[in-house]
């Protein structure tokens, strides 16, 4: 019995000289290694950042998920040109200048760019592609594995729909913040539902909306119902002290914004793509009225939609990725 114990002995102390003596760089790396998930989902990002903050907050987020590829972010809705160039210094701010940005097509908006001096004060010298074109010929080289994520007025989209639809549907799927099933804005889930109204996203080009709903391409939606998560100044405060490039970022351009409690709409549909289960999306056929309603009605299920989320499940998803130091 003594001779075996003397023999575990040697073993211990030998494996606790390998551990002294090797570096632990290795073993950095190795966790390192773990972490970076071994398939990513490729994803491009549509948004009309500068006006609500949640955008902001959204690109932050898939910036901070390795378990996503950023192929491209195209802008939409209003001066989409000055989206793109603040587009352009928060990915410097965050470097993650290799990201490709696109400008989607200009419109008109009654819609304040809030955001406007802290893209303005960037340079102004890059030139971008222009959306439809960029998201039409990406999609094509990469059928069937895109994911596109919508988080503004659908027109860049209904543009491309009109202009290549066997194209669009090589996308993989569109994950969406649009629409409102069964609360309207305001409705938190503490009282009754007042019912549906028109969300910003589908009402400000409903046509684009339509033809999207009609395009046979997988579509989970994220709207009203499940998208009304309160950044309140408690979690403000902890986010914005990480003092880290992106957390940074993000209080420029809140405190720009000049509102108090921002609401994260467009946060969870990206969200959604890395962990599903924060807004289980059930099936439904919604159909897009003339006045932007998104109306559930009979026939064939041609998008899945959650109609709740946890707000504390989602922040306990979401604040731990934007603190993370280095980002």
């Amino acid at each position: 019995m003594s001779a075996y114990f003397s023999n575990v002995s040697r073993v211990c102390l030998c494996f606790a000289l390998f551990l002294a003596c090797c570096p632990s760089s290795l073993f950095a790396e190795s966790s390192k290694a773990q972490a970076v998930p071994l398939s990513r989902t490729k994803i491009i990002l549509d948004t009309d950042i500068g006006d609500d903050i949640d955008d902001a907050f959204a690109l932050a987020l898939a910036l901070s998920s390795p378990e996503l590829e950023i192929v491209g972010i195209t802008t939409a809705w209003g001066d989409t040109h000055l989206r793109a160039r603040l587009v352009d210094r928060f990915l410097t701010a965050t470097q993650h200048q290799s990201i490709s940005v696109a400008e989607g097509i200009p419109t008109k908006s009654k819609t304040p760019f809030t955001q406007a001096r802290w893209a303005q004060a960037g340079p102004d010298n890059q030139a971008h592609p222009q959306a439809v074109d960029f998201l039409l010929r990406t999609i094509r080289q990469s059928p069937g594995e895109l994911t596109l994520v919508a988080i503004g007025p659908l027109t860049n989209v209904g543009a491309a729909i009109h202009q290549d639809a066997a194209a669009f549907r090589m996308l993989k799927r569109v994950v969406l913040m649009g629409g409102s099933i069964r609360r309207r804005y305001g409705d938190l889930g503490y009282a009754p539902d007042r019912g549906p109204e028109p969300e910003y996203n589908i009402y400000s080009d409903i046509p684009a909306a339509q033809k999207l709903f009609a395009s046979g391409v997988p579509i989970f939606v994220m709207p009203l119902d499940s998208t009304q998560l309160k950044l309140d100044e408690v979690r403000r405060a902890l986010l914005f002290s990480a003092a880290t490039p992106l957390s940074n970022a993000l209080a420029a351009l809140y405190y720009q914004w000049g509102q108090q409690t921002p609401t994260l709409f467009d946060v969870m549909p990206v969200a959604f793509i890395v962990d599903p289960t924060l807004c289980p999306a059930q099936p439904m056929h919604i159909d897009v009225d003339q006045e932007g309603y998104t109306r559930v009605t009979n026939g064939p299920s041609n998008a899945s939609a959650c109609l709740d989320s946890n707000p504390d499940q989602f922040f306990h998803f979401l604040l731990p990725r934007l603190l993370t130091p280095g980002k």
